[in-house]
């Protein structure tokens, strides 16, 4: 049976609100323009040194010249490739260590003073120990520890009122996990998420600071050498539009699984 249509009100509520997020985003539009007009204005009329500031001309011109060249797509893959795997095998590892501690009390209590100390330790520090390890992996060290504090405190967050009652109804701990504990703690999943892509490009771009032949990190590393500031800024907007996009995948993929299992119990 197919659903009654909105009311004429809510019909009016919804054309609202869309107008009101289309303005928005003109504005966002407008703003961005604005701040790149005044940046090439300021640079042509030697209010500012392009050669030290760079300009948004400068920067085209640049980003054309590493497009022609075809290294610009391999920087990218590369950053993107790294992120993409300490990202995902961070969120997932976390999960499941965070998974562990909550099923298991005396493991949370063994792991609970190890990770608070990680999680306080500046991870730049460990950076080179990594890389003689096992090469790059500063984006796992970073959202591996966030991901398993974060998971499990909202594991421990869950209402009881509602475990009481699956408890009652003879549910098992493996049925209480993945019927309740889990689906509820959706929100604090995709906040962690949220958290991830920030870090993880945090913790690639760091390590190819460190040490790297390919990468975003490594155009802004040999732009700053040879005293390139055209490049650093192209290589800095691009890494911004990356994580940009990543973040704007991570709301997708929340949105998706919202439509077939809620926002949680």
């Amino acid at each position: 049976m197919n659903s009654a249509s909105p009311s004429p009100a809510r019909q009016a509520y919804l054309l609202a609100n869309r107008r009101q997020n289309r303005q928005v985003h003109l504005w966002q539009i407008a703003l961005l323009l604005g701040l790149l007009a005044l940046w090439e204005l300021s640079c042509r009329m030697g209010l500012s040194d392009g050669f030290l500031t760079s300009c948004p001309s400068r920067m085209a011109a640049t980003f054309a010249s590493l497009c022609r060249s075809g290294d610009l797509w391999r920087h990218i893959g590369v950053s993107c490739g790294e992120t993409v795997i300490g990202f995902l095998s961070g969120t997932a590892m976390g999960t499941v260590v965070a998974i562990c501690m909550w099923w298991w009390d005396g493991v949370a209590r063994v792991l609970n003073p190890y990770l608070v100390v990680l999680n306080a330790l500046p991870k730049t520090a460990l950076g080179p120990i990594f890389i003689v390890w096992m090469g790059a992996v500063m984006t796992l060290a970073i959202s591996l520890i966030v991901t398993i504090l974060s998971m499990y405190q909202g594991f421990l967050g869950t209402d009881g009122e509602k475990l009481r009652l699956m408890r009652s109804l003879g549910a098992t701990r493996g049925q209480i996990l993945w019927m309740l504990v889990f689906p509820a703690s959706f929100p604090t999943l995709f906040n962690t998420l949220k958290v991830n892509v920030g870090l993880s490009w945090v913790g690639v771009i760091m390590g190819e600071f460190l040490v790297s032949r390919a990468g975003l990190g490594y155009l802004i590393v040999y732009g700053s050498q040879v005293f390139n500031m055209d490049l650093v800024m192209t290589s800095v907007l691009i890494l911004a539009a990356a994580a940009v996009v990543m973040y704007r995948l991570v709301l997708w993929v929340e949105k998706f699984l919202n439509r077939f299992w809620g926002k949680g119990l």
